[in-house]
């Protein structure tokens, strides 16, 4: 049985895909001109006083709003199952995108759902999650799918310089993270660095976010001596976590492909079986 801190039942909706953000709960991240923008979030947790582990999961483009994946409840399901408070920052409600971005243009989004801007969401709910009693502020992970995949990707990518956005918060960061089938055409001219051990895990067939980019990726940060690894399960789609069958939206807003839209999403049992338990043993092993 899990006590919630926010009501079971906002939980309950991210799991069956209409996810709303738990009412009362915030946190706060400031732009880099200084402004505050306050994020809904919902925080779950294990029976018990802890200190516990802590996971923050950041969303793909379809928000948490009501059309959401429904991967993010999933996994935060999964994971306080085992023993993990996980809080879920909704980055896109408060800033205008509260039925997510997926069929939306580049040139329409806002400059402040990028996953670079994200990454200020994920240090912000880190802060927070830090500053609870029942979390053991050393053992904190992150984790993401899609455009929180890419998310996880810039939050965790070693800063060029310290006067870098967010330099010192990634010094002392999170302690691991697992990016889902991101988009790892990373912005930055070097072997990516992460701060942190990083998992990858990608689906063979994605047509969305490409898996090939992401095996260079860690392949060459493997050579150069960082602690990143992928797993790409055959025959598996974008959204292969999903409890949704496979489709192609052809409104999609898919740069992978000629004409820039279109992509295939949908959930994969074996993968899917097999990611939670790659996901657990990586957040076993680190956190």
């Amino acid at each position: 049985m899990l006590r919630k801190l926010l009501p079971l039942s906002s939980l309950l909706l991210l799991a069956g895909g209409c996810a709303s953000a738990a009412p009362g709960l915030t946190i706060t991240t400031t732009a880099p001109d200084g402004a505050e923008d306050r994020i809904p979030a919902t925080v779950s947790k294990p029976d018990g006083p802890g200190p516990f582990p802590a996971i923050v999961i950041m969303h793909d483009c379809s928000g948490l709003g009501p059309s959401s994946s429904g991967a993010p409840g999933r996994w935060a399901m999964e994971l306080v199952g085992r023993g993990y408070v996980v809080l879920l920052p909704d980055s896109f409600t408060t800033r205008g995108h509260a039925g997510g971005i997926c069929t939306v243009p580049f040139s329409q989004r806002r400059a402040d759902v990028t996953p670079e801007r994200r990454a200020r969401d994920a240090y912000a709910a880190l802060a927070y999650l830090r500053a609870q009693p029942f979390v053991d502020p050393r053992r904190v992970g992150l984790m993401g799918g899609s455009h929180g995949g890419a998310t996880t990707l810039a939050t965790m990518i070693a800063p060029a310089r310290d006067a870098e956005p967010v330099a010192r918060e990634k010094g002392e960061g999170f302690a691991a993270a697992v990016a889902l089938y991101p988009r790892c055409a990373v912005r930055t001219p070097r072997i990516y660095q992460p701060v942190a051990p990083l998992l990858i895990l990608i689906g063979e067939k994605d047509d969305w976010t490409p898996a090939e980019p992401c095996r260079k990726l860690a392949e060459a940060a493997r050579e150069a001596g960082y602690p990143v690894a992928i797993k790409i399960y055959p025959g598996a789609h974008h959204s292969f976590d999903s409890s949704n069958p496979v489709r192609y939206v052809a409104a999609r807003v898919n740069p992978s492909v000629p004409g820039g839209r279109g992509a295939t999403t949908g959930g994969d049992p074996g993968a899917w079986a097999d990611s939670i338990r790659e996901v657990a043993a990586f957040f076993g092993r680190h956190l």
